[in-house]
């Protein structure tokens, strides 16, 4: 009783209903061929969302919403798949059933509170009913999870709800409190673009954002994120600056260098060398130069300390010969 094995079968059934519905015209029997299907599907072990979906489209085809809500009911309770939650809030949100979609969408996340998309969707249906403040509240309950699968994705419909609803402040909030969980260079840059915006403090917050971020992507020895950065803002000093603030950001640009390393495998035997590209910032060479001073003073010094050790042993055998 393997899943694999059922699949083209369930289709077998799936063909046979939608042949008594299509071709004969025959509802009730379609209707049968479905319950029987499902009868034989053994769900303590596995189920297919598919076939459950397709008899209550039947049922809603026959203008018998009962069945219909009592079939989709018990396919969540047997089943429990994703694809039946998102299919009978599809249907209540048609018939304009808000309510009834409130429950369908607290036991969906009951079931998969790490779910983004299901998290959106209500925090969605409650601002379209225009309950701001519930969808507030959804969207504090969902960040506020242990364990999400696209946090990213909520974080930024939270962030992008509170823009539209014209509340800098509170998108503001977000940001540093997403910036406290991550300092992805993405939320920086969003977040500088985000303050020379209408409801954003202006161009010098932009400004101080985007020197914030450096600041802390060089102290965490992040060359690439830096990089990615300084090519944000950049474009924003032309659109928003003027040409000293371009000059500035441009001094701040890096070199690329071509490099070579040795790959290693899991064990450390070597694989080869290989080139990457490194990169060389302007506020970094001047340490860069003063280390690689001192190196070739310590060299130097070396050099120097042998030198004499074997003068010295020169001297030492030379006077032992006199003897």
């Amino acid at each position: 009783e393997e899943k694999q094995f059922w699949k083209r079968y369930i289709y077998l059934w799936i063909f046979y209903a939608i042949y008594e519905e299509m071709t004969n015209g025959d509802l009730e029997r379609a209707s049968d061929v479905y319950k029987t299907c499902l009868s034989l599907i053994p769900h303590s072990k596995f189920s297919f969302a598919k076939i459950w979906i397709y008899a209550a489209k039947l049922h809603v085809r026959r203008r018998d919403l009962v069945s219909a809500r009592k079939l989709l009911g018990k396919a969540i309770g047997m089943c429990g798949k994703e694809k039946i939650f998102t299919e009978y809030i599809a249907l209540e949100s048609a018939l304009g059933e808000v309510d009834r979609c409130r429950a369908l969408y607290t036991n969906y996340l009951k079931a998969m509170p790490h779910n983004c998309k299901a998290w959106l969707k209500y925090a969605d249906l409650e601002r379209s009913v225009g309950e701001t403040e519930r969808c507030r509240a959804l969207y504090e309950l969902a960040v506020s999870q242990p364990a999400l699968d696209r946090p990213e994705m909520l974080w930024k419909g939270y962030i992008d709800f509170e823009i539209e609803e014209g509340d800098g402040n509170n998108a503001r909030k977000l940001y540093e409190r997403l910036l406290e969980r991550t300092a992805h260079v993405k939320v920086w840059i969003s977040f500088a673009q985000f303050e020379c915006t209408e409801i954003g403090h202006g161009v010098e917050a932009a400004r101080s954002t985007f020197s914030r971020a450096y600041d802390q992507l060089k102290a965490e020895g992040l060359k690439e994120e830096r990089v990615l950065l300084l090519d944000a803002w950049r474009v924003f000093e032309k659109a928003k600056g003027d040409a000293s603030s371009v000059s500035e950001v441009e001094a701040k640009m890096p070199r690329r260098v071509k490099r070579k390393r040795m790959q290693t495998d899991d064990d450390g035997a070597e694989l080869g060398w290989e080139e990457y590209f490194d990169y060389h910032f302007p506020d970094e060479e001047g340490a860069a130069t003063s280390n690689l001073k001192i190196l070739e003073m310590a060299a130097k010094w070396k050099k120097m300390q042998q030198q004499q050790a074997a003068s010295t042993a020169e001297d030492s055998d030379e006077d032992s010969d006199d003897d």
